[in-house]
């Protein structure tokens, strides 16, 4: 199955969800932001309004400069048409800073001013840094809060708009907010932690639909090699059994029956492989949904071991050694998966090395097991398939290994020891060096008695 057209459609989501969030977020931040913006120019005109107050009061609380401050505030105005109650109290503003300058020699006090500023915007939640500036019409600044001001990069400020305090040369007041961008993002706290986990949660799914889709072609593609390795692994024993029948069925071999035995014993070995193939796979499959019960026993080790050795000895055209150091003779466990188990890894000793074969057997008790060891001296494991030997259909991948002249099978084998082993409640270790030799062992519980 190829699944490269599902990846690029889910990368594809993936993007655009990404996008969305990011056009989502970008307008959430410039909403903030002029709202921000908006909420720094109405404070400071309010600072502006109130550090005005206290210079008024400390003028006319003296000496009774009120009514002479009142007094030109009508002269000022007289012959003015003002409807508009902004523009009165901007009129109003503008006359009194004049004034205050002029009069009574009492300039806007940037320092003051500054102070105002910031308690007013920290009372509104804004967390930033303030200076406060005396600027032109132009916006080039005169005189600073901050002395030696140096005007700071466009992207690290926000700006005030100019509030004119001197209708005859256009000065003004502004102010500027430094790395105001904090103090935006932390407004924003809230949706951007939940966005952030939104983000993640949306790609950890995605990765795990990817692995999900992966792993599900994975299962395809070991069905796909099983079955082509069922296929293979049976077509020789069925081929060879169609043509043994064919041979006795045609008579030709009934003056031969020499002959004619030899080709009977070949029909049963046959078919004992596949019956044993077919158990084994049925087996495999209720050990896994623990549906088989273990008839467990003391049994001998002895003459299994010994029958085991004629068996393969008789059976394979390499030359096999055994030699055993049997310390228990003795194991309790269910001696027909037992005996199965230590068979298919004297198979795969024989399977997976030279032309002749060494293999050691040997047993021994430790305070809570029974162990068994297999040694061959075959080709070994590589460091990277000992991950992944007792997984079931490891070798069904045998279009590999069939083209490259390798060893055939179910993959079964290992993964059976496995689970018999489970079953009994023990486990399988195995050890081997690539190119020098292979051993595994089994660990099978004693017989524990309670006093």
């Amino acid at each position: 199955m190829n699944n490269k057209p599902i990846k690029a459609l889910t990368l594809c989501g993936l993007l655009a969800i990404l996008t969305l969030q990011g056009i989502w977020l970008f307008t959430t931040y410039s909403t903030v932001k002029n709202e921000t913006i908006k909420k720094s120019n109405e404070l400071f005109k309010n600072a502006i309004t109130t550090e005005l107050q206290t210079r008024m009061d400390d003028c006319t609380d003296n000496d009774g400069n009120d009514v002479l401050i009142e007094k030109n505030f009508h002269l000022d105005l007289e012959g003015d048409n003002i409807e508009d109650s902004e523009s009165m109290t901007s009129q109003v503003h503008l006359f009194l800073q004049e004034t205050l300058d002029t009069l009574f020699h009492s300039p806007v006090s940037l320092n003051k001013l500054d102070s105002i500023y910031q308690g007013l915007l920290e009372q509104a939640n804004i967390h930033t840094q303030t200076t406060c500036n005396l600027v032109d019409s132009a916006g080039i600044v005169l005189n600073s809060s901050v002395p030696d001001y140096q005007i700071p990069p466009n992207s690290q400020t926000l700006q005030t708009d100019i509030t004119i305090i001197k209708s005859n040369n256009k000065l003004g007041l502004q102010a500027v907010l430094t790395n105001p961008y904090w103090a935006i993002f932390r407004q924003m706290g809230l949706l951007l932690v939940a966005t952030g986990l939104i983000m993640i949660f949306v790609v950890y799914c995605i990765i795990y639909q990817i692995k999900i889709i992966n792993k599900q072609n994975k299962i395809a593609r070991v069905r796909e090699d099983f079955s082509y390795a069922m296929i293979h692994d049976m077509k020789t024993p069925l081929s060879s059994i169609i043509m043994c029948t064919n041979f006795l069925h045609s008579g030709r071999l009934d003056n031969k029956p020499d002959i004619k035995e030899k080709y009977f014993s070949i029909i049963e070995n046959e078919t004992d492989h596949l019956l044993m193939l077919t158990n084994k796979v049925l087996t495999l499959s209720k050990l896994e949904n623990h549906k088989l019960e273990l008839a467990k026993a003391t049994i001998d080790l002895q003459p299994m071991i010994e029958d085991l050795q004629e068996k393969f000895t008789a059976k394979t055209d390499k030359t096999v050694h055994f030699t055993t150091d049997l310390q228990t003779d003795t194991v309790y466990a269910d001696e027909e998966f037992l005996k199965e188990a230590i068979s298919n890894l004297i198979d795969n000793a024989i399977k997976y090395s030279n032309k002749s074969v060494d293999i050691h057997i040997s047993s021994l008790e430790t305070e809570k097991y029974t162990l068994i060891k297999i040694r061959d001296n075959g080709i070994g494991i590589s460091v990277e398939d000992m991950k992944t030997i007792f997984n079931k259909f490891e070798r069904a991948a045998a279009t590999q290994r069939i083209h490259t002249g390798g060893a055939t099978g179910f993959g079964l084998g290992l993964n059976y020891v496995y689970q018999v082993m489970e079953a009994h409640e023990g486990k399988v270790i195995a050890n081997s060096i690539e190119g020098e030799f292979s051993e595994f062992t089994l660990y099978i519980p004693r017989i524990t008695t309670t006093s």
